[in-house]
């Protein structure tokens, strides 16, 4: 039989553990300084990491807000209780049903949002309709049937009585407003003639609801785009080649960006809307300009830019960004450019690839890894070196490349200086390792062998991939089961004496 005195101890065991496990999972998202940085999360990977741990990793580094592009069901559970502000989004190939019935549109909400929005559950604040539809390389296929879809999103929303605290928008690209060429400065800007009125149809939407206008900005493709781009003011650390604007003065074409988009929405009659960053970063590979040296600088020049609350000279004030992108995605198409698949501020595997300040502190700590990352073996497929005859070499590589991604070898990239064999070993690998490291994807007609000895050269990273595995680390919920776990056989304890 239990007395008073048992059940006193009982619980204050019961609240010596709920202290415990409450400050273990709350403790890592009390950093205040970290003001509006967000981040994109794609998953055009061939080997994802397990989402459980990339949540922990995002966590432990200060990322406040998370952009997804998909409701994948593993992510979303993996983000349940962190507390992350999440943004997600419904692809462009849903729009077209999206747009036709809100029944279907009801369907979706209650399937990836409803479901996920409860208290201690995943922190939604925004559903993406679409991502870049007006683009010009779409030729209007999304013109028409955007606004629809966005209508029937939010409205979805609304009847699942959510429509208060979550709000649909979608991300369109930069190139919906220009300057014109005979006055490039960014109070001349305005809509793109031939997207302009269902652009402001858009805006007026948003702005009715309380959503806001999310745009993707990005200086690096400026700097891509054209060769005489001057390349200080592609940063943020001043510039030799300001842009003057009557009295405003411009020394980052971010900046010159962002307040020709304003130019464009004043226009339209909507000087106040908000204005949410989507995406903006910069790659480490696969271009002369995309190196870790410069994504650093940019990245860091942009968190520091945020973090000051300053604005920019037409819209003083706080900025809301999500740098783009979390981690390298070697299935994203090159067509763009070979930089596409090297956005990552971390390696395929979570390692991240150099310092980033995220919270302003300037503390000499680096950004934490994903942890428990297993890998497949460390054995290589290269060229074999007792090979005399290469007819066909050329051949195979084209074969290996066109099936895994070789845009590190293209020129101004980190292996862009290999002879002729390193190319052909490079090729190999990657197409090797993508395959699982079979025996027999390693063979190319006699041309290739399995090496144990690392072929990397210099900043040339011949990669071993990534292996699926469960994770090792003890993630916040299960702690939280626990807990739930421990009070149930109290109370039981309880009810029997």
């Amino acid at each position: 039989m239990f007395t008073n005195a048992h059940r006193q101890l009982i619980t204050l065991i019961l609240l010596y553990f709920s202290t415990i496990i409450i400050s273990t999972v709350t403790c890592s998202n009390s950093n205040p300084n970290n003001i509006a940085v967000g981040v994109n999360w794609g998953t055009m990977t061939s080997h994802q990491l397990p989402p459980e741990k990339v949540v922990e990793m995002m966590t432990e580094n200060g990322f406040k807000k998370v952009k997804l592009f998909e409701a994948e069901k593993r992510i979303m559970e993996a983000l349940i209780g962190s507390e992350i502000e999440v943004m997600v989004a419904i692809p462009n190939f849903m729009l077209y049903d999206m747009s036709r019935d809100p029944v279907y549109a009801d369907y979706w909400v209650d399937a990836n949002v409803t479901t996920y929005s409860y208290p201690g559950g995943v922190n939604i604040k925004y559903v993406a309709v679409g991502n870049e539809p007006f683009l010009k390389a779409y030729n209007a296929t999304y013109l028409q049937i955007t606004l629809p879809a966005l209508k029937n999103v939010q409205n979805a929303l609304n009847r699942a009585g959510l429509g208060s605290e979550i709000k649909a928008t979608v991300p369109l690209n930069a190139d919906i407003y220009e300057s014109p060429e005979s006055n490039p400065v960014p109070s001349a800007g305005d809509f793109r003639l031939e997207i302009k009125d269902a652009t402001i149809e858009i805006v007026r939407f948003l702005y009715l609801n309380d959503a806001p206008f999310t745009v993707n900005i990005y200086p690096f493709l400026s700097l891509y785009g054209n060769p005489y781009f001057p390349m200080d003011f592609a940063f943020f650390d001043g510039s030799n080649h300001p842009v003057r604007d009557g009295n405003r003065v411009y020394t980052n074409v971010f900046d010159a960006n962002y307040d020709t988009l304003v130019a464009s929405l004043t226009k339209a009659g909507y000087p106040d809307m908000k204005i949410v960053v989507g995406e903006i970063g910069w790659p480490t590979d696969g271009d002369v300009n995309a190196n870790v040296k410069n994504a650093k600088r940019f990245n860091q020049g942009v968190v520091k830019h945020v973090l000051g609350s300053k604005g920019t000279p037409a819209r003083p004030g706080r900025l809301e960004i999500y740098l783009f992108s979390l981690l390298d995605e070697n299935k994203k198409s090159i067509a763009p450019g070979s930089f596409e698949t090297h956005w990552g501020i971390f390696e395929y595997d979570g390692k991240p690839k150099y310092e980033l300040d995220l919270t302003g502190s300037k503390r000499d700590k680096g950004l934490a890894p994903v942890v428990g990352v297993q890998y497949m073996k460390r054995r290589w497929c290269v060229l074999n070196p007792r090979v005399k005859d290469l007819d066909g070499l050329a051949k195979e590589i084209d074969y290996a490349c066109s099936l895994s991604d070789c845009t590190s070898l293209g020129y101004g990239s980190s292996c862009n200086r290999l002879s002729l064999v390193g190319n052909a070993s490079y090729a190999f690998n990657m197409y090797y390792q993508l395959q699982g490291q079979s025996d027999w994807d390693c063979e190319f007609n006699g041309l290739a062998a399995v090496t144990w000895e690392d072929p990397s050269v210099g900043e040339c990273r011949f990669p071993v991939m990534i292996a699926y595995g469960t994770s090792v680390v003890v993630h916040r919920k299960i702690l939280k089961v626990l807990l739930g776990l421990l009070e149930g056989c109290i109370v039981f304890l309880l009810l029997v004496s």
